[in-house]
């Protein structure tokens, strides 16, 4: 099929969609939309199909882990249903006499949705589920890595959707062999476009000219203070640091670590798996060999990754991750950005006024937007955090990968894709989840006049400054 043809079926397959989408909206309800995002969810929750789905994950990425693929694709469709599970996405879902405004769900109509290799069954079964119940069709694009993993998850769901009779022309994927062009294409011609995944592809949703939700780059650094549980701290940052073999955005790139504690905690780090390698140009140059990560580290289990950076002389078997002792931050000094590997970069800070400098400034080196940690016992640490770091979330005292795109111990709402604000050059603050795949009309009612008069404004402010 030469280049004009492929693009001339990705339109095809939008506007397949785009029709599946139609009659769903005109003869849709509530309980269409639970239904099909019900099914959409079983098709990856199912146990045996989950398992099939993690070890596809694994051996046509090379990424991550088995066992920790089916924990994230079970949880984090679990907690997504938990969280839809009473949201109104049709119908009147609110009528507010005071202002005279009811308002009405509307879908958004046909998602364009980019997905990464990391995480290729978790992410687009959530972007899928979350468009579903909003009443949309989606068609992805999948990494070339995960177009394998993603066309199996798309035959279960389909395998789903005949039970209940739903058109799977909702649901559907940019054939393979993937390529920017059919990509970009999918992005002009959809109605919103949702990406999660490299930078160059965030940058290409918001200039496509279609509205755009898209997410920041990771660069997690977390702080441990002298007030800290320092056992629980490094017990939650190993399990974090470890899991998947580091594929997740809201894996610890870094920790600050202020000198009160800090022989303290990194005796305890080494108990939870943690062992502290000296010679950091070495790892440096194993791990950028030549100029780009290398991929025999990049989420990999730890053995491979010990191997790789040639450091089995020097870390006993009990290593889980290793951690490099640095002071640099910025564009020469890499260990201080995302590494997408068993491989935490440590700083040591005087006292925590330091370590919150330190962080902010990795945090404008890159990650700017996303999220950082806290190990601490002071409540008014995290609030002097959120003033000073541009990020849009504090995760305290907990293992930040399990908690940054929620967890069932709390509030935030299960996702794989984490909005970064302006400061990550994002449209969205939150966790991407249902909310961004609705949109609304509004009766607009006359309700009696609310007029103030003008010195009921003013007077405060006359007083101070006069007329």
């Amino acid at each position: 099929m030469n280049a004009i043809d492929e693009l001339a079926n990705v339109e095809a397959i939008v506007a397949s969609a785009r029709d599946a989408q139609k009659d769903y909206e005109i003869n849709g309800s509530q309980e269409r939309y639970d239904t099909a995002a019900q099914a959409a969810a079983w098709a990856i929750m199912e146990p045996t199909r989950n398992k099939e789905l993690a070890e596809l994950a694994v051996k046509t990425t090379g990424l991550g882990n088995v066992a920790d693929k089916i924990i994230k694709n079970h949880r984090k469709t679990l907690g997504l249903m938990r969280d839809i599970s009473s949201a109104k996405t049709f119908g009147v879902i609110s009528d507010d006499e005071a202002s005279g405004i009811t308002e009405i769900a509307r879908p958004i109509g046909v998602i364009g949705a980019v997905v990464p290799s990391t995480n290729p069954a978790a992410t687009p079964a959530n972007n899928i589920i979350n468009a579903l119940k909003c009443g949309n069709a989606i068609v992805l694009s999948p990494s070339p890595k995960g177009v394998v993993c993603c066309e199996r998850l798309l035959e279960h769901i389909h395998a789903e959707f005949d039970k209940i009779g739903e058109n799977k022309k909702l649901v559907q994927m940019i054939p393979a062999p993937g390529s920017k062009e059919k990509t970009q294409r999918l992005l002009e011609i959809t109605d919103l476009v949702v990406v999660t995944g490299s930078q160059n592809n965030v940058k290409r949703a918001y200039t496509c000219g279609t509205p755009a939700v898209a997410v920041g780059a990771g660069n997690v650094t977390v702080i441990i203070d002298e007030t800290a549980d320092l056992t629980a701290a490094a017990q939650k940052i190993s399990a974090s640091k470890t899991f998947d073999n580091a594929t997740s955005c809201s894996s610890e790139n870094a920790i600050v670590v202020v000198d009160e504690i800090f022989d303290a905690f990194m005796a305890e780090l080494q108990a939870a798996g943690g062992s502290l390698v000296k010679d950091e140009q070495s790892i440096i140059s194993k791990l950028w060999p030549d100029g780009h990560l290398n991929k025999d580290v990049i989420a990999q289990d730890a053995e491979k990754m010990i191997s790789a950076l040639d450091l089995k002389e020097e870390v006993d078997e009990a290593t889980k991750f290793i951690v490099v002792e640095t002071r640099g931050i910025g564009p020469g000094h890499p260990l201080s950005g995302e590494k997408l590997s068993r491989v935490l970069t440590l700083y040591r800070a005087q006292n925590f006024d330091e370590a919150v400098q330190i962080t902010a400034k990795i945090q404008a080196h890159q990650g700017a937007g996303h999220s950082v940690g806290l190990h601490s016992n002071l409540d008014e640490r995290a609030h002097a955090l959120a003033r000073k770091i541009p990020t849009c979330r504090i995760i305290v005292n907990q293992a930040h990968c399990f908690a940054t795109g929620g967890a069932f111990n709390n509030g935030m709402p299960f996702s794989l894709s984490m909005g970064c604000g302006s400061w990550g050059g994002n449209s969205i603050d939150d966790n991407l989840h249902w909310k961004h795949f609705l949109q609304s009309t509004k009766i607009v009612r006359v309700i009696p006049d609310n007029e103030p008069e003008v010195s009921d404004i003013f007077d405060q402010y006359w007083q101070r400054a006069g007329k």
